[in-house]
């Protein structure tokens, strides 16, 4: 499907990291700077329809036999900054994801075992020719993690209704979710993101100590690192739009939520911190609950 595609697929959320084209060795940025010049440039949905036509065919392709060369792209302060799709690479992580999490005869009646054989071995070549490939774009489907959230400020927070131009946060965001609904999305420079994520790291460890959310935000603190300083970090609640009404999304200040709650921590008041985390809590369980509904 391309980019004239009306059909919204739900529900995933994204973190993205752009990065100037000046991070990119040649003959690559001169791909991207192309690239980023073309008039018309896809979306995260048809991102996502593209991964999903490829489960229709018997067997399912659960990985793309090629890369995309497709990226997203925004502009900053004047700076092109692309985040590649790298849909080959994502894929075979979802893969592994997809095991740990579904039971044997689910996973084997999803994607038989020999599809699953076929893709972790090209996978493990891959690797060979790549150690250090890693990607631009994380997901999640049907909520966003409350590590993500750190990594951000209330008042980076960009809502824009359905039909509204997108353009705030220092630049013009191409890709996304323009045109195809609403847009809730936060963005930051890379150098803030890192700030926060040690802040955090260092209020959960001293308070919380050790456990999955300080484990989960360190990884992504590992992964931002690998990153051009000068890089862009977006949150982009993608088609998650489509699952909260209008009402609760222009109220959905998670972000604000997950700062409050860790300032509450570093200042001792449990009280205010557990307040922060029920209403985040409250606020994704709702959402969470509509991935069962009828």
């Amino acid at each position: 499907m391309g980019v004239a595609s009306s059909v919204v697929v739900p529900y995933a959320a994204y973190l993205r990291v752009y990065e100037p084209l000046a991070a990119f060795p040649e003959p690559e940025r001169s791909h991207w700077y192309r690239y980023a010049s073309r008039e018309q440039i896809p979306t995260a949905q048809d991102e996502l329809r593209r991964s999903l036509a490829d489960l229709l065919p018997v067997p399912p392709v659960p990985v793309p036999v090629h890369e995309s060369s497709d990226a997203f792209v925004a502009v900053v302060d004047g700076v092109t900054c692309v985040s590649p799709w790298r849909t080959r690479l994502r894929g075979w992580m979802a893969l592994e994801e997809l095991a740990e999490r579904l039971p044997q005869p689910v996973l084997d009646a999803v994607l038989p075992p020999v599809v699953r054989r076929q893709a972790e071995a090209d996978y493990e070549r891959w690797l060979e020719r790549n150690p250090d490939a890693r990607p631009w774009i994380r997901s999640a489907i049907w909520h966003v993690p409350v590590r993500w959230f750190v990594l951000f400020a209330a008042e980076e927070r960009e809502y824009l209704k359905d039909g509204d131009v997108a353009g705030g946060a220092g630049g013009e965001g191409r890709g996304g979710s323009r045109g195809e609904g609403p847009v809730l999305r936060y963005r930051t420079p890379m150098v803030q993101a890192r700030r926060r994520v040690a802040r955090g790291l260092k209020v959960l460890r001293e308070t919380i100590g050790e456990g999955p959310l300080v484990d989960g935000l360190e990884n992504v603190g590992k992964w931002l690192e690998e990153f051009h300083p000068r890089s862009l970090v977006e949150l982009d609640y993608g088609g998650l739009v489509h699952a909260l009404p209008e009402g609760q999304l222009a109220e959905d200040h998670s972000v604000a939520d997950v700062a409050e709650g860790l300032e509450a921590l570093r200042a001792g008041d449990g009280g205010r911190a557990r307040e922060a985390y029920e209403r985040l809590t409250d606020r994704w369980r709702v959402v969470r609950e509509r991935q069962y509904a009828s």
